[in-house]
């Protein structure tokens, strides 16, 4: 879905002075603001996440009883999932950017390129910092489950009432104040801990007429808070950075998910879907990591063959739309089988320190989260791959698979991301958790 609706994003054609105009074309339609309410699906994704963590957690409590230790082997073993694959993508995204600026391409041209592909680079940090958290996160839930959906709610409204409140507080280029993403701390941890209540079977003994009214009662909230409130109506505005919509939006996607868990499950039992979910999820990062630079390389290439580039916006160009979806993916598989390598979760035989893993963190969500804020260009996109190179090495030091293992086991990863994607469909660890 993010990849059809960035290829609805991107319009790239002549302008009337013979330059190079980029468009965004379905974000011009007037019903685009609306559409944003049901296709905003990033907290859904949080939502699922925090699921498949919970879960994570508690196996490899399970198989290391030391809670230091199976917190450090924890957070080492996702860093590297995410750190990784993205490693190429920000090495790539340097390489272009610093040549395009050395050979003295357009600058205004550059930026609005640089811009738009380095736009999902937000979601590496803001889930890095969830995964961090999520040990400490995860024990508050099970000592307070209320009291810390209570504290971090708390800090989410504190945030955007001072960003809101504080027009001395710089803008980024949408308007919104910087102040805003100290809720990159706070909005999609909340939305995370969503996961967790759903993992302990909450959102399961909830009568299906509670689900439905619990989702409505979200949606009917989004409407104070953008007419009276000071939200924007457009959901992706209220992305980047994160609002209290985004809550809101969060927890009614859960409840659908749990109406809808009867079907999926049912879907999830055909070799079809489950084939589907295996190929997308053993090369989730690299989609979402490289759609969009090969969606503007195919509309560059619109702009050397114009018969291969109609006018964005036009009829035409919405109609090739689905053939540019499918070539996306075709080429999106072919690129997997050079970079996917880097998704395949290596063992943590000796998880690293907390100072390392600190160091680590520092490294990849720094440089990502200065990338959402100030938008990408040359010198961001060298550091972060400096910073991502770095600290794939410091995770990758100190691995000896010959010594004795201290930490989990291969088998206590899912083996690709795809095991995460479709952790909602298994009983088992719903049930689980709620017998305990």
């Amino acid at each position: 879905m993010v990849v059809a609706i960035h290829l609805m994003f991107v319009g790239v054609g002549p302008d009337a002075s013979g330059g190079i105009s980029v468009s965004r074309p379905l974000e011009q339609q007037p019903w685009f603001w609306a559409a944003t309410w049901a296709g905003q699906i990033m907290p859904l994704f949080f939502v699922v996440g925090g699921f498949a963590t919970a879960t994570s957690l508690r196996s490899t409590r399970r198989r290391i009883p030391d809670a230091g230790l199976a917190a450090r082997s924890f957070v080492h073993g996702r860093m590297q999932r995410l750190a990784r694959p993205a490693l190429p993508a920000l090495l790539f995204l340097a390489i272009a950017l610093t040549g395009a600026t050395l050979l003295g391409v357009d600058p205004a041209l550059v930026d609005s390129v640089a811009t738009g592909v380095g736009s999902p680079l937000w979601f590496l940090g803001a889930y890095l910092i969830c995964q961090l958290a999520a040990p400490a996160l995860h024990g508050w839930h099970e000592r307070a489950p209320r009291a810390t959906l209570g504290v971090l709610f708390a800090c989410v409204v504190t945030v955007d009432v001072l960003q809101f409140s504080l027009p001395w507080v710089p803008q980024d280029d949408s308007g919104m104040s910087f102040l805003g993403y100290l809720n990159l701390l706070f909005v999609w941890p909340l939305v995370q801990q969503l996961g967790f209540w759903y993992a302990d079977g909450w959102f399961a003994r909830r009568a299906w007429w509670q689900l439905l009214g619990i989702a409505a009662l979200c949606w009917a909230s989004l409407v104070p808070m953008t007419v009276w409130g000071p939200y924007s109506d457009n959901m992706l505005t209220n992305l980047n950075p994160p609002t209290l919509p985004l809550v809101a939006l969060g927890l009614g996607q859960a409840a659908l998910l749990q109406l809808l868990k009867a079907p999926l499950t049912a879907l999830m039992r055909t070799r079809a879907a489950r084939g589907v979910v295996y190929v997308v999820g053993t090369r989730l990062m690299t989609i979402y990591l490289w759609h969009l630079p090969l969606i503007v390389a195919l509309a560059g290439l619109g702009l050397l063959v114009p018969a291969l580039g109609p006018v964005p916006g036009s009829a035409a160009w919405w109609w090739s739309r689905l053939l540019v979806y499918l070539v996306v993916l075709g080429l999106l598989v072919l690129l997997s089988f050079a970079v996917g390598r880097f998704e395949h979760p290596l063992p943590v035989d000796r998880p690293a320190s907390t100072g390392v893993l600190a160091v680590a963190g520092a490294l990849t969500i720094v440089p990502t989260v200065a990338i959402t804020m100030l938008g990408l260009d040359a010198v961001l996109a060298v550091v972060a791959a400096l910073g991502y190179a770095v600290a794939v090495l410091l995770l990758r030091s100190g691995q000896n698979p010959k010594s004795p293992k201290s930490a989990e086991p291969k088998s206590a990863e899912p083996k690709s991301a795809s095991a995460d994607a479709s952790a909602p469909a298994s009983e088992a660890p719903v049930s689980e958790a709620a017998g305990s």
